[in-house]
């Protein structure tokens, strides 16, 4: 009796669990199979409102591109579900859905179509009008045209809207304890009434790496299926501060004249081109101008260097 009491005062095996520490190894080791459990309903649930949600949201964003008589309506309504708080969202479900999972996937579908639908339009609008018009031109339908051209071109900002949406969703499934289907958000509410603290935090931990875990999932998803935004973000930063190219290319740095027309600077040299073509003559610039003892500066495309007399 003595060794089992120096042992918890020790903090030993039962130790933390008897002194209701907010860390505790023994809660982990004795409550595994209920957090694998939880964790497990957790995910479940998430997963199955995202993809839900998508699959609502992406014919809803479609049509509401389509006809412009459907954006208010479709943009009015998702923003209007999602005003509406969780706790009485699941409450208005409950006559319909009775006392099951399906008043927290519903819910959460509901509130993932206002980030989902509003990311879709936004991909779909940004798709350049030329992309759309030359698929047109070769002959590309309507539904070859939006799952070949216009959806891979809308993947960004879908993706971002998704990343949102999970993050969003991994967070509200807790509130879904309230009608006994909360995955994680049980272990909390329990822990809460009974101030059982290793339970409240030890659920509250993994809910915030499950969040940061699909956040990291589907940005490198996004990242694998859009390698093509790296390559633009690559050649924006080469390409260096906009206002100083600009500056470079129209020749107004001092060292070659400042001049904005052929043969204003000191030495009669005109500017080049935004290709690094004479201003006058719209002629790339070639080695015959330093023979003439003007200045001409190579636009972004490098077509001539800059030549001095």
């Amino acid at each position: 009796m003595t060794g089992v009491s120096s042992s918890t005062a020790a903090g030993g095996p039962g130790g933390c669990l008897a002194a209701n520490d907010w860390l505790c190894g023994e809660y982990l080791r004795t409550r595994q199979s209920e957090l694998i459990d939880a964790t497990v309903e957790h995910v479940w649930i998430t997963a199955s409102s995202i993809v839900i949600a998508i699959v609502i949201a992406l014919p809803l964003a479609v049509a509401a591109r389509r006809w412009r008589a459907a954006r208010g309506p479709a943009l009015g309504v998702t923003t209007v579900l999602y005003t509406i708080p969780s706790l009485a969202m699941f409450a208005l479900l409950l006559p319909f859905f009775g006392l099951s999972a399906a008043v927290v996937v519903t819910g959460l579908v509901l509130y993932s179509l206002t980030v989902l639908v509003r990311n879709l339009l936004a991909g779909l609008d940004s798709v350049p009008d030329e992309a759309t018009e030359a698929a047109r031109g070769m002959g590309y339908g309507p539904g070859r045209l939006l799952f070949e051209v216009e959806l891979p071109l809308a993947l960004p900002a879908m993706l971002a809207g998704v990343r949102i949406a999970t993050v969003t969703a991994v967070s509200l499934t807790t509130v879904g304890a309230i009608v006994g289907y909360g995955g994680l958000g049980n272990l909390i509410y329990d822990g809460m009434e009974s101030f059982f603290k290793a339970q409240v935090l030890t659920a509250s931990a993994i809910c915030v790496v499950l969040a940061i875990v699909a956040d990291v999932l589907l940005l490198c998803l996004q990242r694998a299926l859009t390698p093509w935004t790296r390559a633009v973000k690559r050649e924006r930063r080469g390409r260096g501060d906009p206002a100083a190219r600009a500056a470079k290319d129209t020749g107004s740095g001092p060292e070659d004249g400042g001049g904005s027309g052929p043969g204003s600077g000191p030495d009669g040299g005109g500017s080049g081109g935004p290709i690094g073509g004479d201003r006058a003559t719209g002629a790339p610039t070639t080695d015959s101008r330093a023979a003439d003892g003007g200045t001409g500066r190579g636009g972004p495309f490098g077509l001539a260097g800059k030549t001095t007399g």
